[in-house]
């Protein structure tokens, strides 16, 4: 056959590397060591460890993907979601936070800043001599961002924005935050744009922590902009470009939170099979009833595939091929996962799954927010069936 095509795509290579076994290992050790013995306090308080993230910057795992020379780590997406699904299994909050400071706040600057400030701010990140936060979602605009109230005019230097953001991961805490803002007519996506501000800039405030059901050491909190004046040098890219910037960086959101899901799911599943197998009823271990152990295969099943559609999509990721569905798909299935085996997980332990004094009762409360943050599983559905239709 003469004219046979060299195809541009000749598959997927899920092979582990060292650095990824290196970056496992690690993650592992910190959780067991610095997060496991606080778990359920800092989830009864409501405790967000800021001092514990200082710890993972220290290790690298603060700015996975981010190259050394603005002082990050240099690895790729296996790694970085080595990471959150090592975290995960042990606290789904600071998976949580680990994810959003990762791929939103310094994944848009990586992506979209130019070079002065690159330099500028991701050093800081990778540090964490900055927490990042990014700013999004309001009130009223949740999945309807396009039409976001929170404007920015431009007057002289410096664009004046006034509005609220909620739902912000570290919107009280961050030191720094890169928000969308409106700068033209509302909804239409070249009517947004990105700028980044930092805490102590007047006009910028704190509002409400939100009194969460899951994810409760991740601090989610409303951002207020009153009258708050930020240099137009720290503008992400161009004007009108922030919807389109928002959708990307999206993608690699929903790859982190994929990963975040089946951390939880493996979680929840590794504490259903250890008590399974030590729980006696009837005189045998509950394992071995069919109705348990086919629970478990269903749940060893499912996390296996959101597994392979993780992979997928960070391979994808890491080749800068185009990843919007299959970042949709790992999300979507990923995060339904998450749910449906810390259910599972709970109804194997019975009436102590339902107990603050197992582990499996948080893996399920953490597990639902994963289907609605960074774009709910309805909205991953028309992501997947849009990209899809395309042919």
């Amino acid at each position: 056959m003469d004219n046979q095509v060299t195809p541009t795509f000749t598959g997927f290579d899920f092979s582990v590397s060292e650095n990824q076994q290196m970056v496992q290992q690690m993650a592992r050790e910190f959780a067991e060591k610095h997060i496991r013995p606080h778990v359920m306090e800092w989830d009864e308080e409501q405790h967000f460890p800021r001092e514990l993230f200082k710890q993972l910057a220290d290790l690298g795992m603060m700015s996975v993907v981010v190259p050394e020379e603005y002082s990050g780590s240099g690895f790729g997406y296996f790694e970085y979601v080595t990471v959150i699904q090592e975290v995960a299994k042990v606290c789904g909050s600071i998976g949580l936070s680990v994810a959003a400071h990762n791929s939103l706040c310094t994944g848009h600057i990586l992506t979209f800043g130019n070079e002065e400030q690159k330099h500028k701010w991701l050093p800081k990140l990778a540090s964490l001599e900055y927490l990042g936060a990014w700013g999004l979602t309001e009130a009223n605009t949740g999945s309807d961002a396009m039409r976001m109230n929170t404007t920015a005019v431009l007057d002289g230097d410096h664009y004046i924005i006034n509005g609220a953001k909620n739902w912000i991961t570290h919107g009280k805490s961050g030191d720094i935050a890169v928000v969308m803002v409106r700068t033209g007519e509302k909804g239409t996506s070249k009517g947004i744009s990105t700028l980044v501000v930092e805490r102590g800039t007047p006009g910028f405030m704190a509002g409400k922590k939100e009194n969460k059901l899951g994810m409760r050491a991740s601090e989610t909190a409303e951002m207020i902009f009153d009258n708050c004046r930020v240099p137009k040098e720290n503008l992400l890219g161009n004007e009108g470009e922030g919807f389109k910037q928002a959708m990307k960086v999206l993608d690699g959101g929903r790859i982190s939170i994929a990963a975040l899901s089946l951390g939880i799911a493996k979680g929840a599943y590794t504490a259903a099979v250890a008590y399974a197998k030590e729980r006696h009823q009837f005189g045998q271990p509950i394992a071995e009833f069919q109705g348990i152990s086919f629970k478990l295969a269903d749940m060893a099943t499912q996390i296996e595939a959101a597994e392979m559609l993780l992979m997928q999509a960070c391979d994808l990721k890491n080749r800068h091929l185009p990843v919007t569905k299959q970042a949709a798909m790992a999300k979507y299935y990923a995060s339904e996962v998450a749910v449906k085996v810390a259910t599972d997980a709970v109804q194997i332990f019975g009436g102590y799954g339902y107990t603050k004094d197992f582990p499996v009762e948080k893996y399920y409360r953490d597990a639902k927010l994963c289907t609605i943050g960074e774009g709910t599983s309805e909205i991953q559905k028309i992501v997947i069936a849009r990209e899809a239709l395309r042919g």
